[in-house]
């Protein structure tokens, strides 16, 4: 699960990280007011106004402004409320933007990458760093590795106050800043642990400006990015509150609720599997036959006729769908009892013109308990289906749709 960077930064200050002071709008009318009640706050002019949206490349698709006056706020959220965001992360498409942050701008004397995520190669949680932060990390990691610091969490204890105080040295902060950047990164610790992130991320961490009144500067979050262990929320009934249906897509929200694993992708040929390693295993079968899966959807081991329909609906819902291969190995779900269901649910599909019926090619491979049953329940059924073809093992299936949809 994600959430938003202002809920993110909220998250951070409730652990002690210190963040700009910043308020949330929704409407043009309250850019002007929200300026004034920020900068008045923090003592400043500058502030910053940013789209809340659940994908990167905000700056560089506009949708992040300083503004020095209540008019400037103002016209940045006209901009930004009016507009849908498109960048690198959105597709063409782009997204609609219904809220906003508008946060006190700050000096910036240097920026860092500071994030914690898990390695799946040690199996353990680590802690990245860089003094090379606000850009792209995954451009410093390509481009000059050395950039990059890691230290591992304990298993348990998380991460230790000698390994913050050796990550805050390499990456040059001195005097009273070190202590400063050892707190951050222990708090950030403490937090990715605590709320079962798999992402926690402050990207830039900046220091400000040395001045007379304070000449070691000050160590501050600007930007949070959070992404949460979904098997975990159960603990975190606080974490659940902040989940936005507004990010995410509606086909994988109504999966959601039938109890099956959706991901929508930009290919043409619908896939419903039910085990997640073959439903990879189809994807990639499908690519190498020279087609482009349309999505993820794995319906489970016990799935019903009830749930085997909406998962058609949900494949269909997708426009850019031009053929669907169903790919079932029998265990606990039987073979006899999926292909009465793929059947019935063919049948009483309804479309936009009211006819009823699959206009799609359907490819159907089964395999396993009650096999022969189920083959023959499709083989019968195909002379009122005439999209439907069985299939006799995964290759003939992925060949077999890949030709039909063209």
């Amino acid at each position: 699960m994600k959430i938003h960077e202002y809920q993110g930064r909220d998250l951070l200050a409730s652990f002690g990280i210190p963040v700009p002071a910043a308020s949330v709008i929704e409407s043009i009318d309250d850019a002007a007011t929200t300026y004034k009640q920020v900068t008045k706050e923090a003592g400043v002019t500058l502030a910053v106004v940013k789209a809340q949206v659940h994908a990167g490349g905000r700056g560089k698709a506009g949708f992040v402004k300083l503004v020095r006056s209540p008019q400037e706020a103002e016209d940045a959220a006209r901009f930004m409320l009016s507009n849908k965001m498109v960048s690198v992360q959105t597709g063409p498409e782009g997204l609609e933007v219904t809220k906003l942050l508008v946060a006190a701008g700050v000096e910036i004397a240097h920026e860092y990458y500071l994030a914690i995520t898990t390695d799946r190669a040690s199996r353990r949680h680590t802690l990245i760093a860089s003094a090379e932060g606000g850009v792209e990390i995954e451009r410093v990691a390509a481009e000059n590795p050395d950039a990059i610091i890691k230290a591992q969490l304990h298993p348990l204890l998380g991460l230790q106050p000698y390994q913050a105080r050796e990550i805050a040295f390499r990456l040059g902060f001195r005097g009273k800043q070190v202590s400063q950047a050892v707190k951050v990164m222990m708090n950030l610790s403490k937090l990715f642990l605590a709320k079962d992130c798999t992402i926690a991320e402050i990207n830039p961490l900046i220091l400000t400006p040395a001045t007379g009144s304070d000449p070691d500067g000050q160590v501050i979050a600007i930007d949070a990015k959070f992404n949460f262990d979904d098997n975990a929320l159960f603990k975190h009934k606080d974490i659940q509150a902040l989940f936005d249906p507004a990010e995410e897509n509606p086909a994988e929200l109504k999966a959601q609720k039938f109890g099956l694993s959706y991901i929508a992708l930009d290919g043409n040929i619908g896939c419903l599997v039910n085990g997640a390693g073959l439903a990879m295993a189809t994807m990639d079968t499908i690519k190498l036959y020279g087609g482009e899966p349309a999505n993820f959807l794995d319906v489970g081991g016990s799935a019903t006729e009830e749930s085997v329909t909406e998962a058609f609906k949900i494949i269909l819902s997708d426009h850019a769908v031009k053929g669907i291969m169903v790919n079932i190995f029998g265990g606990i779900m039987q073979c006899d009892i999926i292909a009465s269901g793929i059947i019935n649910a063919a049948r009483g599909y309804k479309n936009d013109d009211g006819s009823t019926g699959f206009k799609v090619p359907l490819v159907v491979r089964l395999e396993g308990t009650n096999v022969d049953a189920g083959r023959k329940l499709l083989q019968d059924a195909a002379g009122d289906l005439p999209t439907l073809q069985a299939a006799t093992d995964l290759g003939d299936a992925a060949e077999k749709v890949v030709a039909a949809v063209g």
